[in-house]
């Protein structure tokens, strides 16, 4: 039989299960109350009720965290990279969530989101991991790991490839950007680039941000079977419908920020159709000629008739 608790093992049982529930993490909640890691284990092997609690909190932590999503740290004091103890959820090799404290010099939200915000508006992914303050390698290994961010950096491509055409294209006419004192809230400005620069980034970029580019795992090989070519059109057209129903909800969310209705122009606003006068040509004067029928514009029969006669 189990030795009894006592007030103090009780209470470092209390906190350790309320962070539990908040990380998911059973060696970061023992360190934060305190504990050994072999010390809450043996807890739980001892007493059966603490265990079913134990297994209660990682139950709900998975379901908040999930409902979260996975995020990335973010700086105690501002930055680029981490010092090191932030949290930051990750994904386990099982798929479970868990928060877990990050280690020095990682990325961080904010150097992800300046990435990302040089990447719309330049396209070239070297110069926008300078910018981040990071290398480059960093941010291709974030987007394998990180299935959001890779969609954030393909919408962020898509933008600067846009950028980088018209760009192409206003460089023609001189006189293209008379009309550009209105912007307020434009995408950082371009950095200077040759004509041959931009068209190397475009052809670099081309069939990731404008053609169907392969997906990583099923790129084409040599000697492929008419099975594994057909599930590779598959996937691909798989990807496809995916990126635009991502459009799609990127799109909808930028119009329910600005209050837009889901119809194209501004709404219309109609008056009670039953007050409006003026568009029947019936004389009120006239009494029907069948009272449970209403009447309308043009002559009765017996009108007819007498206009006949006379």
């Amino acid at each position: 039989m189990p030795k009894p608790l006592n007030r103090t093992q009780a209470i470092q049982n209390q906190q350790f299960l309320r962070e539990l529930r908040r990380t998911g993490n059973v060696r970061l909640s023992a360190r934060a109350v305190g504990l050994k890691y072999s010390t809450i284990q043996h807890r739980r092997r001892q007493h059966p009720a603490f265990a079913t609690r134990w297994d209660a909190a990682i139950a709900f932590a998975q379901a908040r965290l999930n409902k979260k999503g996975r995020q990335g740290p973010k700086p105690k004091e501002g930055g680029n990279r981490t010092l090191g103890g932030e949290p930051v959820i990750v994904r386990r090799n099982d798929g479970k969530l868990q928060m877990r404290a990050a280690q020095p010099g990682k990325l961080t939200k904010q150097c992800e989101q300046a990435f990302l915000s040089a990447l719309s508006a330049t396209a070239n992914v070297r110069l926008s991991a300078k910018a981040a303050g990071a290398a480059e390698a960093a941010f291709y290994r974030r987007r394998r790991q990180n299935p959001a961010f890779a969609r954030e950096w393909l919408l962020a491509l898509q933008e600067g490839y846009d950028r980088l055409e018209m760009a192409l294209h206003a460089s023609v006419s001189p006189a293209s950007h008379e009309d550009d004192a209105w912007r307020s809230n434009a995408p950082p400005d371009m950095p200077p680039m040759t004509v041959n620069q931009a068209l190397q980034l475009m052809y670099l970029h081309q069939k990731e941000a404008r053609l169907q580019a392969e997906p990583a795992h099923i790129r084409r090989r040599k000697g492929e079977s008419r099975e594994a070519h057909s599930f590779r059109l598959s996937a691909m057209y798989e990807a496809r419908l995916q990126r635009d129903r991502e459009r799609f909800e990127v799109m909808e969310a930028a119009r329910r920020e600005r209050g837009e209705g889901p119809y194209w122009g501004p709404r219309i606003e109609l008056p009670d159709l039953g007050q409006v006068k003026g568009w029947s040509k019936a004389d009120p004067a006239k009494t029907p000629h069948d009272p449970d029928r209403a009447l309308f514009g043009g002559w009765r029969i017996g009108n007819i008739k007498s206009r006949g006669k006379e």
